[in-house]
């Protein structure tokens, strides 16, 4: 029997959300038996690596997805393969360069109906250099949360008329550095290509905290880790890098490690807070390996859980009015 959503968004975090998937558990996995006909999706960035996942998994389950990428064209065989899936939602694609606020506004104001599901899957990591997009900023925060911001504003009143939406946001590398609202496109610190990286994912969890302003409009929005995978994601990452990260061998192989996951397990946990009705009312929580995460402090060990000056409530809001002006 197909599982239906209830609506009515929450924000206790007395007890964090356990699901039975595992680490390993794929997306295809999170969405058995759950009927998502009649749902509209947009993923960004759903031309390759986890994206192409997690559309396969929501289109399967029957939902109407639109690929927002910048290839369109990389989306053709994708589409292909679930057009011979029998029940699978339609495929759709669309021109979008979250690096330029042009497309994505072109974007917004062609969109017509009910939005009921908007993942923020696409980025960009590890860029070798400093550079600034037309709007002067820096690319990860660019591409990673502010596109996404105005994306997701943007299309605020169709989520709405959804009246149980879901907004996901991913987030690995957030661990490694807050938000710097001295200074959050380096143009006075020293640019360092990692800690750009992390500041951006530290934005995308702060927004998922700060959406909580959304929850009495039947928005839910949540952050999430993937996981190791290997994707087009480390197009920026040198071989040098590699071979320091023990992930590639000296004759240029990668070598696999025990914690990475194939595409299809990594957008398991994008997909659990996107459909599973174990998440319907949730939000402004963070996921990782299809579990809620602990909040861990900065400087510990260990590599999994959420930093806690991630969800801090009054950054969150900070960064919400700091997004705002800078799209005005």
């Amino acid at each position: 029997m197909p599982v239906t959503r209830t609506k009515g968004p929450t924000v206790n975090h007395a007890v964090r959300l356990t699901t039975p998937f595992h680490s390993h558990s794929t997306a295809g996995d999170v969405v058995d038996g759950v009927d998502l006909a009649g749902r509209r999706v947009i993923v960004t960035g759903g031309a390759s690596g986890i994206g192409v996942e997690t559309v396969r998994a929501l289109a399967t389950a029957g939902a109407e997805v639109t690929v927002a990428t910048r290839n369109p064209a990389a989306v053709d065989p994708l589409g292909r393969d679930l057009a011979a899936v029998p029940g699978a939602g339609a495929v759709r694609v669309a021109a979008v360069d979250l690096a330029d606020l042009s497309p994505v506004a072109a974007f917004v104001r062609a969109w017509r109906g009910p939005l009921d599901v908007l993942v923020a899957n696409a980025g960009v990591m590890a860029v070798p250099d400093r550079r600034v997009t037309a709007e002067g900023w820096e690319p990860h925060l660019a591409t990673d949360h502010l596109g996404h911001f105005a994306l997701a504003v943007g299309l605020y009143d169709h989520l709405r008329a959804a009246g149980a939406a879901r907004v996901v946001v991913s987030s690995g590398a957030h661990r490694d550095a807050a938000f710097d609202f001295d200074d959050p496109h380096f143009v006075r610190r020293p640019y360092d290509r990692w800690a750009a990286y992390a500041q951006s994912k530290t934005a995308d969890v702060l927004f998922a905290v700060g959406a909580r302003r959304w929850a009495a409009d039947g928005i839910t929005a949540n952050a999430l880790n993937p996981g190791w995978i290997s994707t087009d994601l480390q197009r920026h990452v040198d071989d040098a890098t590699m071979r320091a990260l023990g992930a590639m061998d000296d004759d240029g192989d990668i070598i696999e490690q025990p914690c990475y996951k194939t595409p299809a397990q990594g957008a398991a946990t994008s997909v659990l807070p996107a459909a599973s009705p174990l998440v319907d009312g949730v939000t402004g929580r963070y996921f990782e390996d299809n579990q809620e995460a602990p909040t861990v402090a900065g400087d510990e060990e260990p590599v999994g859980g959420v930093a806690a000056h991630a969800p801090d409530p009054r950054a969150a809001d900070r960064l919400w009015e700091y997004a705002t002006d800078a799209l005005r």
